[in-house]
């Protein structure tokens, strides 16, 4: 029980500016016509930003075998995933043409950054944990835009320009900084604006995340075997695995407690996008996405606390 109340006001502040997203949105403050150039803001500057400064002289991430792990896991995690949901969608009856592969995206790939970045913080704080959460994200962007492509589309063509992206180039970036032995070079005045920047990131963020569930909320339709069933697997089906594998793992004690908040994590909002832009088919990300994010307020207390018991 002291675990749910610790998760709980953990998680209070995030669901506290995802809401005041929605209330923007909703009062026409953060209009349509921001979310790009506050997206992009955050993406290519503000979180490229939070991730220098958190992996640039993290002594845990000296290790270069930490570092294949943390990756590592991310990717099969999350290609795990997106297999799960694949063969949960059929037992669902839903079918290629009719949602089948959108359904195995969307529950496959949680929330990862900015609703796990802060609940790690709050979580787990003074640690190295953090560093480790945003080297786990890499394995899960090469899993998105590999494996994820490939099964909403039916085909594999990876390129270049999928990885040149402004996180993951941070992070390659850091850890080079890292493993050249130069971190302590820096000045601290440049350290300073990367912190500033960086503390942006996640507030800015999750108020888009709240203006997207609004957008989302007014043209969700609803199926019970898309809506009920990415719920289970999403909130019970693959956290369940994922803590169960982890448990049994010989990582270190900051990867175990990564992959316990991001087995937490609700659908990402991202398949509907990809959805759009891919030919999938976007309602279905929705549903998954709406339900998930609106039951996880429940759910994520529950599997942080197992996971803490299970596996720390």
């Amino acid at each position: 029980m002291e675990h749910v109340w610790t998760v709980l006001q953990a998680a209070f502040p995030v669901y506290c500016i995802i809401g005041l997203g929605i209330l923007l949105r909703k009062l026409k403050v953060l209009t349509e016509e921001m979310d790009k150039g506050l997206m992009l803001l955050v993406v290519h500057l503000l979180l490229p930003s939070l991730i220098l400064v958190n992996i640039v002289g993290n002594e845990a991430l000296m290790d270069v075998g930490l570092v294949a792990w943390a990756a590592g896991l991310g990717f099969v995690f999350v290609a795990g995933g997106f297999l799960v949901g694949y063969l949960s969608g059929g037992l669902l009856g839903l079918k290629k043409g009719g949602g089948k592969r959108t359904f195995a995206v969307s529950t496959g790939i949680q929330n990862y950054g900015y609703m796990a970045i802060p609940l790690m913080a709050a979580l787990f704080p003074g640690g190295n944990g953090l560093g480790v959460l945003l080297t786990h994200n890499v394995g899960v962007e090469l899993a998105l835009w590999t494996v994820g492509i490939a099964m909403l589309t039916g085909e594999l063509k990876p390129s270049l320009k999928m990885f040149l992206k402004g996180p993951i180039v941070a992070v390659v970036v850091a850890l080079s900084v890292n493993w050249l032995g130069v971190s302590g070079s820096i000045p601290g005045s440049v350290t300073n604006v990367f912190t500033m920047l960086g503390n942006c990131a996640v507030p800015i963020a999750l108020l888009t995340v709240g203006t997207t569930i609004y957008d989302l909320m007014q043209k969700a339709s609803f199926d019970w075997r898309v809506s009920l069933g990415g719920t289970v697997v999403r909130l019970f089906v693959i956290p369940a695995m994922m803590i169960g594998a982890v448990a049994m793992l010989p990582v270190t004690l900051e990867l175990k407690q990564v992959i316990i908040v991001q087995a937490a994590m609700p659908a990402a909002v991202f398949p509907i996008i990809l959805a759009r832009h891919y030919g999938g088919r976007p309602d279905v990300a929705v549903q998954v996405s709406v339900a998930t994010n609106v039951l996880c307020v429940i759910t994520m207390p529950l599997v942080v606390a197992a996971g803490i018991h299970f596996v720390l």
